[in-house]
């Protein structure tokens, strides 16, 4: 295998793993828990989906051909809870823009991470694009299972290696 279709494999299942983790923690919260902000400064796990998944419509809609960041893209919107926002349109939404970031990965050839792409104006090479989404979406996966493993205290199952069991899970990958 040659190193860009090396490169555009892995990316694929690094993106696949940070939706497992963070999708492993989402499901750990009742949705009081989905939408409770730890403090008035904070955001909450559904305004932290409600985010990535905005980010996740304006990169990768027409990702080769437009700019990243979409004119009618409204991101600070993404931080508030219209009416009528519940789990079921969180995750909706959350899962709509997943497959749209799954729908342009699977359309990349190799010789496509040397090509240009924009985002807000800034060049770039789609290598570039595809680490700067992964390490965008990997931040906000973070925040995620940290919100919710503090919401759910001690009745959080662990998403990796339990404490103290390092040796037991030692040559095992999870996440």
């Amino acid at each position: 295998m040659d190193l860009a279709a090396h490169c555009l494999e892995d990316l694929i299942v690094q993106f696949q793993k940070i939706r497992a983790l963070a999708e492993g923690a989402i499901t750990q919260t009742s949705d009081e828990d989905l939408f409770r902000q730890i403090d008035p400064e904070s955001n909450s796990i559904a305004i932290v989906m409600r985010h990535v998944a905005g980010n996740l419509r304006s990169r990768f809609t027409d990702f080769l051909t437009t700019d990243g960041e979409k004119p009618d893209r409204r991101r600070d919107g993404e931080f508030d809870l219209p009416t009528g926002t519940t789990r079921e349109t969180v995750i909706a939404d959350w899962d709509l823009r997943f497959s749209r970031l799954e729908g342009a990965l699977a359309a990349l050839a190799p010789s496509d991470l040397c090509r240009d792409v924009h985002i807000r104006g800034e060049r770039m090479t789609v290598l570039a694009a595809l680490h700067r989404s992964l390490a965008h979406t990997s931040m906000h996966a973070g925040q995620i299972v940290m919100l919710a493993k503090q919401l759910r205290g001690s009745s959080w199952r662990t998403l990796s290696i339990p404490r103290g069991q390092s040796e037991t899970f030692s040559g095992q990958r999870r996440f």
